[in-house]
């Protein structure tokens, strides 16, 4: 995620770092440098004269527009979606240690419950990027429970049946009413609800048929393009072909990259930073001093 200062307008038209004009440069370049080529020969290939006016790319044009406006539509809808799934952890894991930290009859019983929901979020992070979360339950969970977590494939889900269980060992021993469990299950049931969506996100892309007429349609568009503009602007084909190859381009990459909410490109989720941010204020509660992250001036990008 792109967290940097309001820009000047100046400074705006020619920022790099953490726009997708990196990743769309190579196609960039090769299309108006075929560009430049058919301003030279005239339209010309082969000897032959290709009879193209700009009228049918006003129409496909306006197509274009819209399947593409469709397309960053729905992976916008897809990104906020996941932050929304994310700050509904960050209230229920605070909510439930609240409510153990003032309901309970027993609060110094309430740390391995706090471990068990920072190792959640850890968890529910590694497993929409699909990485190892052994370095976190390490320092965060005992043994035991590590070694019931080891051989699972769905960590997350376990480690809220272990909250769970924690509420109800609670219950028995006597230190929770039973008239208040259904109130702190209900965080529980939230923060299952989260995990579900997250998941059905990160497994439920946007119809492949959809990115493949897209990108088909964009890359013809724009090699035809200067055989339709030659004969009626000349020597600036070159320059109107790289702006509006650079503005389909640049829509197509940005929507395939907030497609995938949960990874590590500079546009996507900062589940790094938000784990993390959830942590700290769960050892916050616990009365563990905490310090303000401090982030780099020259960093602009959080993962």
């Amino acid at each position: 995620m792109i967290i940097r200062p309001r820009l000047h307008w100046l400074r705006m038209l020619f920022v790099w770092r953490g726009s997708v004009l990196r990743d769309i440069a190579p196609q960039l370049l090769a299309t108006t440098a075929f560009a430049i080529l058919v301003t030279v020969l005239h339209g010309r290939l082969f000897q032959w004269k290709i009879p193209l006016t700009f009228v049918p790319f006003s129409l496909i044009g306006l197509t274009l527009a819209i399947f593409l406006g469709f397309r960053n539509g729905t992976s916008y809808a897809r990104y906020w979606e996941a932050r929304t799934l994310w700050g509904s952890v960050l209230n229920n894991t605070r909510t439930l240690l609240r409510q153990a930290l003032t309901l309970a009859d027993a609060p110094a019983e309430v740390q391995p419950l706090a471990a068990r929901l920072i190792a959640f979020v850890h968890a529910l992070r590694h497993q929409l990027r699909r990485t190892d979360p052994a370095a976190d339950f390490e320092r965060l969970l005992t043994p035991e429970d590590r070694a019931r977590l080891k051989p699972l494939l769905f960590k997350p889900s376990m480690l809220l049946l272990m909250a769970g269980e924690w509420l109800r060992d609670r219950r028995q021993a006597g230190d929770i009413a039973p008239a208040i469990v259904p109130a702190m299950d209900a965080p529980l049931s939230h923060l299952n609800e989260a995990l579900g969506g997250c998941e059905r996100i990160a497994s439920t892309p946007i119809p492949f048929t959809y990115s493949v007429i897209i990108h088909r349609t964009i890359y013809l568009y724009c090699v035809l393009l200067p055989f339709g503009l030659v004969d009626s602007i000349g020597p600036t084909t070159p320059v109107i072909v790289a702006f509006i190859a650079y503005t389909f381009f640049a829509l197509e990459a940005l929507g395939a990259e907030i497609e995938e909410p949960f990874g590590t490109a500079a546009n996507d989720l900062a589940l790094d930073a938000m784990s993390a941010g959830i942590e700290s204020t769960l050892r916050e509660m616990l009365g563990e001093p905490q310090q303000a992250p401090k982030l780099d001036p020259d960093v602009f990008i959080l993962t």
